[in-house]
C-alpha cells in the first residue's frame, strides 16, 4: 500500500499482492469495478455439479472420471472466454459443451474401432460413459421420428429448399437429446 491506498496501474486497475509478504508473492491485476472474485459471477448448477464431482473423483483417486471431468471443465472455461468478452455459461450452454465433447468421443471410438485399436476405443468409451451421466436421456428412434415429423408439419415445409427451417424447428424441440447427424437422417 502506498499511503494507505491500494496502488493502481495506468489503466486504473488495482494491484493486489498475494501471499508472501511485501517482498514476494504474486500480484493480481483487478479490473476497475471488479469485486472480490468469482462470487460476482455465480456458477451454473451443472458446472457446479461437475466441479463437485471432480473433487470427489480426485479424492477417490478415480483417474478416468477425474481426467474426463478436468477435460470438461477446461472445455467449459474455453467456451467462457471465447468471443469478444468472457462470460459465465448458462446450464444450456454447459450442456452444449458436454454434448460436443461426447460427440468427439463417439467419433474417436468409431475411428479407433475402424483402425483395430480396441484398447483406445475402450478408453474413449469409458470417458463417454462419464460424460453421459451429465447429458439428458437420448431420444429413441420412434420419438425422434415423431418430433421431426411434427417440426416439418409446423414449419409448413413442402419443398427440399425449405428443409433448413424444419431442421431449425426440430433442433429446438430435440434440445440436446439427439445429435444433429441423427436429426438429419430422419
Amino acid at each position: 500500500r502506498e499511503g494507505g491506498r491500494v496502488p493502481r496501474t495506468a489503466a486504473g486497475s488495482q494491484r493486489r499482492r498475494g501471499a508472501g509478504g511485501e517482498g514476494g508473492g504474486h500480484v493480481a491485476i483487478i479490473a476497475p469495478g471488479a469485486g472480490a472474485g468469482w462470487d460476482d459471477h455465480p456458477m451454473s448448477d451443472l458446472k457446479q455439479q461437475i466441479s463437485t464431482d471432480l473433487t470427489t473423483a480426485m479424492k477417490a483417486r478415480d483417474k478416468v472420471t477425474s481426467s474426463t471431468l478436468r477435460m470438461v471443465m477446461t472445455a467449459i472455461q474455453n467456451a467462457q472466454v471465447a468471443g469478444d468478452a468472457a462470460k459465465e455459461l448458462t446450464d444450456d450452454e454447459v450442456l452444449a459443451v458436454i454434448t460436443k465433447e461426447g460427440k468427439k468421443r463417439r467419433d474417436a471410438i468409431a475411428e479407433y474401432e475402424k483402425a483395430g485399436r480396441a484398447e483406445l476405443a475402450a478408453a474413449e468409451q469409458a470417458e463417454l460413459e462419464v460424460l453421459e451421466a451429465y447429458l439428458p436421456q437420448q431420444l429413441s428412434d420412434a420419438e425422434l421420428e415423431s418430433l421431426v415429423a411434427q417440426a416439418v408439419a409446423e414449419a409448413g415445409v413442402t419443398e427440399k429448399s425449405q428443409m433448413g427451417q424444419a431442421m431449425k424447428a426440430a433442433q429446438a424441440k430435440v434440445a440436446g437429446r439427439a445429435e444433429g447427424a441423427e436429426l438429419q437422417r430422419r
